[in-house]
This record gives structure tokens, sequence and C-alpha cells, in this order.
């Protein structure tokens, strides 16, 4: 038998460890996939591009190594689109492969064929395509390469059909881990002396050092040096909600930084805080804080955001080093922050809070609850992101997975089976609205063939509610944000999933508890009322991210 391109393709993808790949066969892509039959990789078919791009786009966010999603050409290419962008923006270490014409073809107007390459080159870090058998090994490795290390995101090949069917000699690369540098002694030195000369010190803490697995070495720091601990949302968990040291998370509304303290902090140690997240003109809105930069690369540039030391490398090793040199460190005391107490008391007070159709607040004090430190919830993009985001208090980093560069709706029912599928022993929940729940939804088929048990929460009130929010706060009316639902928990037994519609407030928590103990995927429609909370949103100033 022949040995063709993409018999060697798949033999690199072996080499680096991959596992599976998420996508749908075409007729461009025909060698590939029955080289993938052959393989020790598992080709895992999903029902729409996108939910294979999202899945690679977690899969990768949770193991740091690069998920594959694979597509066809033209519409599967742009269908893939979408969770490759969000993969690119949320730094997830993701390969794209996407089939395409032969070369022969590219010259002139074609069946289905677009500039593949062209499309994809914004939302990547690096992509090519395959023109020549005998470079597929050092493609391969790079794209690899270039997607895993910092900061990660997407990467693409694009495989055209008469080059995958040559044959070719040759084997795959040896896989090299990223390199790992460490900070400059004397730049160490220069934080060190703003530390000790800082009265109120605060660190922001985000999408990176949950990254580069560096919580342990943050929660450290903290406590060594007794600087409290504010994080991004995608940041969550990095510090313990309940550690006294965590401020909260920031993030989505422009005072969560003043209720957070930073108008009066004099330094803030930003680590692994990635403006993609939210603009530093939030937290440094006169452009005249101190700042150390701790990240694993050096920092953007933004007139908000002028370090005045960047420890740049390993940021669990910069944060190991500088707790030693700094010492025990004695900031001005302060109590809770006002964000922290602002979410406890709306936290006590949903809990006895039987409306129906039910409020944000007893819906997420609900879902805390039942989680454990260690399970995951998912949520979907859409008005429900704002309470999850600001009010949900995780433990652990990588057990709230929200999608925030890119805040693509539709992300929730995909990521939730890559959690399940890197994390079987845990619980998983995905948070959808009804908006965005039927943009995917589809995967709910993949998930029961893929045996990746998780519970779809819908939460339904007929219309795009952050819009209609957006809306209503400029011109007092909204327009264009209203739809109508099927059938949800039809909708899910169409599927042969067990689903369930709450017929009052106290009824979610057995649900709950119920569905959690499945062995397969289910759904429960929670009808949700957002109105009467907004005020308490209202109060927090403009958005600084969507929602």
């Amino acid at each position: 038998m022949t040995r063709t391109a993409a018999d060697l393709l798949v033999e690199c993808l072996e080499a680096e460890g991959v596992r599976h790949v998420f996508g749908i066969p075409g007729e461009e892509t025909l060698e590939l996939n029955d080289s993938l039959e052959r393989s020790s990789i598992e080709f895992v078919p999903v029902r729409h591009e996108q939910g294979a791009s999202f899945i690679a786009d977690v899969y990768g966010r949770l193991t740091g190594r690069a998920g594959v999603c694979l597509a066809t050409l033209g519409p599967g290419a742009t269908n893939l689109l979408t969770g490759v962008a969000d993969a690119y923006l949320d730094r997830a270490p993701l390969v794209a492969l996407t089939g395409q014409v032969g070369l022969e073809r590219m010259h002139k107007e074609s069946h289905q064929y677009i500039d593949v390459v062209s499309l994809m080159r914004p939302v990547t870090k690096w992509n090519a395509r395959i023109t020549d058998a005998r470079t597929v090994p050092e493609m391969v490795r790079k794209a690899f390469k270039v997607a895993e290390e910092e900061k990660p995101g997407a990467t693409h090949l694009e495989l055209p059909e008469n080059v995958m069917a040559d044959a070719v000699e040759g084997g795959p690369l040896r896989r090299v881990e990223p390199a790992r540098p460490r900070p400059a002694d004397v730049d160490v030195d220069r934080a060190v002396a703003l530390l000790r000369a800082a009265e109120r010190p605060v660190i922001l803490a985000g999408n990176g050092a949950v990254r580069d697995r560096a919580a342990p070495a943050l929660r450290a720091f903290a406590a060594h040096t007794n600087v409290p601990v504010a994080t991004t949302f995608m940041g969550k968990g990095l510090l313990d909600a309940e550690d006294p040291l965590a401020l909260g998370a920031v993030g989505l509304q422009a005072r969560d930084y003043v209720l957070a303290g930073f108008d009066e902090a004099d330094l803030v140690v930003t680590v692994g805080y990635d403006l993609v997240e939210h603009a530093p003109r939030n937290w440094n809105p006169r452009a005249d804080k101190s700042i150390i930069c701790i990240d694993s690369l050096p920092a953007e540039i933004d007139d908000h955001f002028i370090p005045e030391v960047e420890l740049v490398g390993d940021i669990a090793y910069s944060l190991q080093v500088l707790a030693e040199r700094c010492g025990v460190l004695k900031p001005a005391p302060r109590g809770q922050s006002a964000l922290h107490r602002a979410i406890e008391r709306t936290m006590v007070g949903a809990v006895g809070d039987d409306s129906f159709p039910m409020r944000p607040g007893r819906l997420v004090a609900e879902l805390h609850q039942v989680l454990g430190r260690h399970d995951i919830l998912v949520s979907d993009v859409g008005l429900h992101k704002l309470w999850i985001g600001r009010m949900y208090r995780a433990s652990e980093p990588n057990t709230v997975l929200i999608a925030n560069g890119l805040a693509g709706m539709g992300f929730a029912v995909p990521a939730a089976i890559a959690a399940k599928l890197v994390h079987p022993e845990a619980k998983v929940v995905a948070v959808s609205g009804d908006g965005g729940f039927l943009m995917n939804a589809q995967e709910l088929e993949t998930a029961k063939r893929m045996r990746t048990p998780f519970v779809n929460v819908v939460w339904e009130n007929g219309q795009f509610g952050s819009i209609v929010w957006k809306q209503e706060r400029r011109f007092g009316t909204h327009f264009g944000t209203d739809f109508t639902n099927p059938d949800f928990v039809g909708l899910a037994a169409s599927f042969g999933l067990p689903a369930w519609r709450v017929q009052s407030a106290s009824e979610f928590a057995v649900l709950l508890d119920k569905a959690m103990a499945l062995d397969v995927p289910s759904l429960i429609a929670v009808p949700v009322e957002y109105q009467p909370d907004l005020a308490l949103v209202d109060g927090l100033g403009e958005e600084t991210a969507p929602t």
C-alpha cells in the first residue's frame, strides 16, 4: 500500500499526542479520513463545524495541548471560523485542518474554491497551505509549536486534495516542549523595590496565570505579601473566592474596579492579564497607576498600560522569586472589598427568593450549592453571563468556562462536551440563554453519542436579553430582539435525552440534583425574569466587555 502525505500527516498528529480530531469529513479530505480510520486517533464527527472548533478550543484551553478540528473546503471552512477566532482571542491552543481543491484549480474560478488561507489569517497565529508532501512533518510541528507557545492560540493548515494523495517518505519530527524563560534579576529587584514602597498594592490576575498553571504560586505570593487579588472573568478561581484576600471578579462594568479598590491603589501588579479581556483604561482611567507586569510575553502597547517593570517569562517562577525577595509586606489595612460585600448580599438574598419566573441570583446560588470545588460550570454568551461572571464564586481555575475575547454565542454546549472529555470525573453544567442555546443545540446528538453526560440549563425569556437591556438603557425601548421558542423539553426528547421544564422556584434544585445523577446528557428549561435584577446591574456603570 502506497504511503501518502495524508498518512504522514496523521503520523505527525500521533507524534504530537493527539487523541481526538473533531470535525466533519468531506470529499476533499477523503485521504485524510481514510488515514485517521487506521490510526490511534479517534475521529469525532460533529453536527456542525462550529461545534468542532469550539470543542477543540476548550479541549486546548483545559489541557494546554492543541485541540484539533477538521473541515472540508468552502462552507466547511467558513463554518469552522468562529471557534477558531474564539481560540485565537481567548488564547487557547488549537490546530485547524481544512481540505481544499487540488493545486491545479487554484488559479481560476472553481467549484467551492475560496482562499481559505487568507480567510483564516486574521484569526490565527500562523497558517499555511501544504503544497509539497515532503514539508508535512515541518509544517505540522510548526503548527503545534506556534499554537502551544505563549501566548497560545489558533493555527491552521490547508490540505489540497492532490497533495494529500501524493506518495511520500520521511517521518514525524520530534515534539519539543515550548521554552519557559525566566525574568532578569535586575527586573526582579526593581519590582521588589516598588512593592516594598507601595501602601495600597493590588493584584489583577487573568487568563495567562490560568494557562501557566500558576494558581498555587499566586496563592502563595498573595498570602506571603498580604496583597489582595482581583481576577478577570477568565481568571476566576485563581484565588479561592472564600480567601480573605479575594476581591472578586472584575471587568464587566466600570464600577467593578471602584468597588474592588482599584481607585485607591497606588500599585497594580498584573499577573497574566490579557488586554483582550478588558481594556486597562477601565482600572487605570487617569493612566497614573504604577504597574508591575508579570507575564509570559512583554506587555501590549496601551497608553493606560505602561509598566514600571516587566517580569517576562514563566509566571509561576516570577511569583515565587518575587515572594522570596520581598519578604513579608505590610500594606495599609483594608476590609473586605465593596464588590465582595455586594455579591455576598445579593447571593444571601437570592437563596430565599421564590419569584417565578425565577430570578438570576437564585439560579446562580443553587448552581453554586450543587457544584463541587472541582466541578465545571460553562457559561454561554448572553445576559446570564453577567450574573455567572460576577456572582459565581469559583474555588479553582478552569472551573468556570467563559468565552470572553470573541464572546461568541453558542459556546456552551460544545464547551461542555470538551470539559467532560478532559475531566470525566467532574460534574459539568452548561448554562445557555434561549437565544444562544439553539445556535449549537445540534451538538446534543454528539454529546449523547460520545457519552459525555452534562446538564444543559436553558434560561428562557424569549429575548436576546443583553441587547434588550442595552437598547432600553439607551433608547427606552427595544427592537428586533423578541422571538418564540420551541418546546425545549420536546426538543431534548427528540435526541433521546431526559428533560424537564421548571414550574416553580423550589423545583429547580430538585431537578438539578436529579439531572446531575444521570449518566447521559440532560436538559432543564427555566423561565427567567431578568428585569427586577437589572437595577442592581445598572448601578455598576457602563459595560466594559460584551455579555
